[in-house]
């Protein structure tokens, strides 16, 4: 596979020529300061592929061209939208631009409630806390309905009894306003702010914001969502065909419903569902397996050989799941994605397949660094250098010649 990396623009702390010192072939980014909806301009585009391409890498993913929430409700601008979108492919292609990695989660792309938790060895991870977002739903944001839904909530996979209500209050009676300002800002500020654009930092409300976002959605149900990913998808196929480009939809993070918000990509059934409602080689699949393995219901290694063929993009990271349900971000050589045997099966169906490694820990001094929320360099690079191992291991099982990168062979 293609070793990519991603990286936020020409602002990003971490460079080009960081990047092309640790093997990294090729680079998944986007343009970050055009506004949702807009057609991304054709000049835009080849000025920051020809940068990329100074450094001796190439522009191999777009991650992402977002999907305006319009079109994910079914707002009655959405065809013009659409329109845009459409014109954004056409030009991202003329650029030799060709993978588009996008999501159509509803108002969040990501959601973790803790950014920094500790792991056993010193370093740090992105955590999530049914309990802590349960508290977030309830009593920050005040959302209607919201304490009946966790009364009958069930942790998706996990044979446990817990109470969460219960643990929410028991959280209530020690939450500081520091407490819930660190939930505000893990929640909906750091991990979606340089993601979404829906939320930045510098926006004084964010949770009334977040609120009106969330109305957005009222009256959506499962199906009405899936109808609406099916129009976007029928829409836009004749121009991936035109162009050759291929989508690659990512899967919902974490792979369950959350805020009363229906999800899209959750399960087997879900990608099934998908790929078959709009049955074209160019709709494909981003196959992150951290977001996969976050839910216990999911066989990822299963998946990964029955929708082989149709992934367009591989994300490689791991998630621990914990007794009681909560989850963490794993070492890439441990949690319930097997990392090994996933490369395995990747490198035999497609080893032209861009790849990048996700979410790394945050070690050494990259806290003081001011990443992005799960994009570290150190902690991307240490998994980066486990990743090339596995590849070239598996290569050699599959008598491919492993590609090193930046060194004489």
């Amino acid at each position: 596979m293609e070793k990519t990396w991603r990286w936020f623009g020409k602002n990003d702390k971490i460079t080009l020529s960081m990047l092309r010192q640790i093997g990294v072939e090729g680079i998944v980014t986007a343009l970050h300061d055009v506004p949702n909806g807009e057609v991304w301009p054709r000049e835009k585009i080849r000025d920051l592929r020809e940068y990329i391409e100074g450094f001796g890498m190439r522009w191999s993913v777009v991650e992402s061209l977002p999907v305006s929430e319009s079109i994910k409700y079914g707002g009655p601008d959405r065809d013009a939208l659409i329109d845009n979108y459409k014109q954004s492919l056409r030009n991202l292609s003329a650029e030799g631009v060709h993978t588009i990695c996008y999501n159509f989660m509803p108002v969040l792309d990501w959601a973790r409630t803790d950014l920094n938790h500790p792991n056993p060895n010193g370093t740090s991870n992105l955590y999530f806390s049914y309990s802590e977002f349960a508290y977030f739903d309830i009593y920050i944001v005040g959302r209607e309905g919201a304490r009946e839904e966790w009364a009958a909530f069930k942790v998706p996979g996990i044979d446990t009894d817990r109470d969460i209500l219960a643990e929410v209050e028991a959280l209530r009676s020690k939450m500081t306003p520091e407490g819930e300002h660190r939930l505000v800002e893990n929640i909906i500020v750091k991990t979606q702010g340089f993601v979404s654009g829906n939320i930045r930092e510098d926006d004084e409300h964010p949770v009334e914001l977040f609120r009106q976002l969330l109305s957005l959605y009222d009256g959506i149900t499962r199906e009405r969502l899936r109808e609406n990913m099916k129009y976007f998808l029928s829409a836009i196929m004749p121009v991936c065909e035109e162009c050759g480009m291929n989508m690659c939809v990512h899967p919902d993070d974490p792979p369950f419903p959350v805020l009363g918000l229906p999800r899209i990509v959750t399960s087997d059934e879900d990608i099934e569902w998908f790929l078959g409602a709009v049955d074209n080689p160019h709709n494909g699949l981003t196959f992150c397996a951290g977001s996969l393995s976050a839910g216990a219901h999911n066989d990822v290694t299963a998946m990964a050989r029955k929708y082989a063929s149709r992934t367009h993009f591989v994300h490689l990271r791991s998630c621990h799941i914990f007794p009681n349900g909560d989850f963490t971000e794993a070492s890439h050589l441990g949690g319930r994605a097997d990392i090994v045997e996933l490369v395995r099966i990747f490198e035999k169906e497609n080893p032209e397949l861009p790849m990048r490694v996700d979410h790394g820990m945050t070690m050494l001094d990259d806290a003081s660094k001011g990443y992005n929320a799960g994009y570290s360099f150190l902690g991307r690079m240490f998994a980066m250098g486990q990743v090339q191992g596995i590849m070239a291991a598996a290569d050699k099982e599959l008598g491919i010649r492993y590609k090193i990168t930046g060194f004489y062979e």
